[in-house]
C-alpha cells in the first residue's frame, strides 16, 4: 500500500518538495498540485514530463500520478538578471532567432511583419544581422537612407518605411557590396544606436531579426532592451534542429529567462505551383513539431517551400502581401498563434512587463 509518507520522502529525494503545494494519496492514485518555477509553457511541460518519468521509475505502472501544475503569481516571478530599459512607445519586442543560417529566418520575419501590419498592428523591424543584413532587400528599400529628425529637442534617426512597416538595418548605412568588418563591441554599439536613437514612435510590435546562432549580438540585444519573447525558426532537418536546441537553451538560461513563444517550421514541405495540393517533404517530415513537443513549446506554423516566396523576396515585396493567397493565409494563422502565445505569456508576468492584446483584429490595450 502506497503511503503519504513514502510519497513525501520521494518528493524530497527528487528535490521538488518546495514546488508542491498540496498532495493526496488515494489507493494507487497520487494527486499533486505544483507550482512551476517559470510561467513559460515549456517549463511546465518539462516539469510534467520529469515528474511522470520519476514516478514511473520509482513506483512502476501500478501508481497513477495526477498532476496539476500552475504558473507562479506575477509577484513570485524573479526579474531577469539581464534586462535592459524599455523603449518608450514600444509595447512588445519579439526576437526572431534561428540556430543556424539558411533556414529563412529573415524571410519569415519580413512576412510576419507585413502580416501583423495587415491585421491592424503598428510594426517595426530591426535588422540585427550586422554581417548579413537582408531587410533592405526584403522590403525593396536598398536605395533608401535614414534621415535625421528632431524629437523633443534631440536628433533621431527616422526609420525607413514600406508596406506600413518601419525598418532600420546596417544595410542602409553600408554599400550594397560593402562588407561590414566589425568586432563585437562595434557591432553592439551600432545596434544600440538603431534601438535607442531612432524615432520608432508607437509600435505594438518591434521584430528583431537576429543573426543565426548565439553570440555577442544576442547578448547585446538582451542587455539593451526587455525582450518580450523569442520565436525560433528552423527547417525540419536534423542538423538544423540540433542547433535549435542551443538557441532555446540560451533564451531559457536562468540569467536570461526569455519566454520562447514558439517554433516556426520553415520549408516544412515543397509544393509545386502546378500541383498546389501536393506536399513533398524534402527536408524531413514534422521534425520541428516533434522537437517542440519534447521541449514543451508550441508550433506556431508550418511554412511551405514554394517558388512564389523566393520570387516575392527577390523583388522586395513579401509574399504575405498577396491577398487571398494560400501562403498569406498560412502566415496569418502563424501570426495569430504567435499572438495567442504572447497573450498567455503576458498573463503570467509582472504588470510592468506586460501588455494585453485583446483581439485578433489588431486592437491592443497599452500599459
Amino acid at each position: 500500500m502506497l503511503t503519504k509518507t513514502r510519497v513525501q520522502e520521494f518528493l524530497k529525494e527528487i528535490e521538488v518538495d518546495d514546488l508542491v503545494q498540496n498532495f493526496q494519496v488515494m489507493g494507487d492514485d497520487v494527486y499533486i498540485d505544483m507550482i512551476a518555477h517559470s510561467p513559460a509553457m515549456h517549463e511546465k511541460k518539462k516539469l510534467e514530463a520529469a515528474m511522470k518519468q520519476a514516478f514511473a521509475t520509482e513506483f512502476g505502472d501500478q501508481v497513477v500520478l495526477k498532476l496539476k501544475i500552475t504558473s507562479p503569481e506575477p509577484s513570485q516571478v524573479q526579474q531577469n538578471q539581464i534586462k535592459g530599459k524599455e523603449i518608450p512607445g514600444i509595447q512588445n519586442i519579439i526576437a526572431i532567432a534561428s540556430g543556424k543560417g539558411g533556414v529563412g529566418k529573415s524571410t519569415v520575419t519580413a512576412n510576419l511583419a507585413v502580416t501583423l501590419q495587415k491585421m491592424g498592428f503598428s510594426v517595426g523591424v530591426l535588422d540585427a544581422d550586422i554581417y548579413g543584413p537582408s531587410v533592405p532587400t526584403m522590403f525593396d528599400t536598398e536605395a533608401e537612407k535614414p534621415i535625421s529628425v528632431e524629437v523633443d529637442g534631440k536628433n533621431m534617426m527616422k526609420p525607413i518605411e514600406n508596406y506600413g512597416v518601419k525598418m532600420l538595418s546596417i544595410g542602409y548605412f553600408s554599400g550594397a557590396n560593402q562588407a561590414v568588418v566589425w568586432r563585437g563591441p562595434m557591432a553592439s554599439k551600432a545596434l544600440n544606436q538603431m534601438l535607442r536613437d531612432a524615432a520608432w514612435g508607437n509600435l505594438d510590435f518591434l521584430l528583431i531579426d537576429l543573426p543565426p546562432g548565439t553570440g555577442d549580438i544576442h547578448l547585446s540585444i538582451i542587455q539593451e532592451v526587455p525582450v518580450t519573447g523569442a520565436v525560433i525558426v528552423s527547417t525540419p532537418q536534423h542538423v538544423a534542429l540540433a542547433d535549435v536546441k542551443k538557441g532555446i537553451a540560451m533564451f531559457t538560461m536562468e540569467s536570461i529567462n526569455i519566454p520562447v513563444l514558439g517554433l516556426i517550421e520553415n520549408m516544412a514541405y515543397f509544393t509545386p505551383e502546378e500541383l498546389p495540393e501536393n506536399k513533398y517533404y524534402i527536408f524531413g517530415k514534422q521534425g520541428a513539431q516533434f522537437m517542440a513537443e519534447d521541449l514543451g513549446i508550441p508550433v506556431l506554423g508550418e511554412i511551405p517551400l514554394i517558388q512564389s516566396i523566393r520570387e516575392a523576396g527577390d523583388v522586395g515585396r513579401p509574399v504575405a502581401l498577396q491577398e487571398g493567397s494560400k501562403i498569406a493565409e498560412i502566415y496569418k494563422e502563424t501570426a495569430q498563434k504567435m499572438i495567442e502565445s504572447l497573450v498567455e505569456r503576458n498573463k503570467n508576468l509582472p504588470p510592468t512587463e506586460a501588455v494585453k492584446i485583446t483581439t485578433m483584429a489588431g486592437c491592443s490595450t497599452k500599459k
